[in-house]
């Protein structure tokens, strides 16, 4: 459904924030795009939604060149963007304005996300909501428009704890085989019951795009070595748990997969992580 071939992207011309970046993310998944302060995430989502141009390379989202915004892919995708202008209207009259955008957009379902996040009242006007109000409106719509892609960059931001809960029961809910979903957030503890591929970019270049059965079953998450001492080393971080350390899964064991060691395995050890995964 998205397809990236050898794109590169600054805003500055000397200073590339992508470069030769490929990447081919497929429907029936919910991929959770991280990467430190400033890799590129939110760019890389206004890139593949059409608001931002590449300056080489290619960019097509369902099959459409995706620098053209053309009606047929922006009626099948939505962007949910970390900051969005909220114009003065209420609940109801903002659906009214920007729900016939999308075809299959239901007010039925986003009036039962707006009741699952306790948020009351269409009457209510959306610019004058707190933060975390305004935030479970606009994840209640992005998740009404029942697009076939949707984009998510730092979604659950502003929230408190039991909204996160309520967020991660209805993306669960609302993904299928027939929609992809990318979720870009630091919060990756907020992520791990929701994704079943892992996407992380550090410099550039996406170092990593892989399911969560390809990472097990290349990576040990070994704690205080009670799984086996077999296998090289990559990495070591103490933790409320013990030492945890990620090997190289010789032996093709089960282990649980932690997404902050995961990350902050690549960060240090990159490349002989990155070559496992060639």
């Amino acid at each position: 459904m998205i397809k990236i071939e050898n794109m590169d992207f600054g805003y500055v011309k000397n200073r590339m924030l992508f470069q030769d970046l490929n990447l081919t993310m497929e429907k029936g998944h919910v991929y959770g795009l991280l990467g430190k302060n400033g890799a590129g995430k939110t760019t890389l989502l206004k890139i593949m939604s059409g608001l931002r141009f590449p300056l080489n390379g290619t960019v097509e989202v369902m099959d459409n060149n995706a620098c053209l915004r053309k009606a047929d892919m922006l009626q099948n995708l939505y962007l949910l963007q970390e900051e969005m202008f909220v114009p003065h209207l209420k609940i109801k009259s903002y659906v009214n304005a920007y729900a016939p955008f999308y075809p299959n957009f239901s007010r039925e379902q986003f009036e039962n996300y707006l009741n699952e996040f306790d948020v009351a009242g269409l009457e209510q006007h959306i610019d004058r909501l707190s933060q975390g109000q305004k935030k479970k409106v606009l994840v209640s719509f992005a998740l009404a428009a029942n697009t076939p892609i949707l984009l998510m960059d730092e979604p659950t931001n502003g929230m408190d704890i039991p909204s996160k809960s309520v967020f991660r029961r209805l993306v669960a809910s609302a993904a299928d085989e027939n929609r992809l979903m990318v979720i870009s957030t630091h919060q990756v503890r907020d992520l791990f019951s929701l994704i079943d591929v892992v996407s992380i970019i550090d410099r550039g270049q996406m170092i990593l795009n892989a399911s969560l059965e390809q990472i097990t079953d290349k990576l040990l998450f070994d704690i205080d070595n009670q799984l086996t001492a077999d296998g090289e080393v990559f990495y070591t971080e103490e933790t409320p748990r013990g030492v945890c350390q990620v090997k190289k899964n010789v032996n093709h064991l089960d282990s649980k997969l932690d997404l902050e060691i995961l990350f902050n395995a690549l960060m240090s050890n990159k490349e002989p992580i990155m070559n496992l995964f060639k």
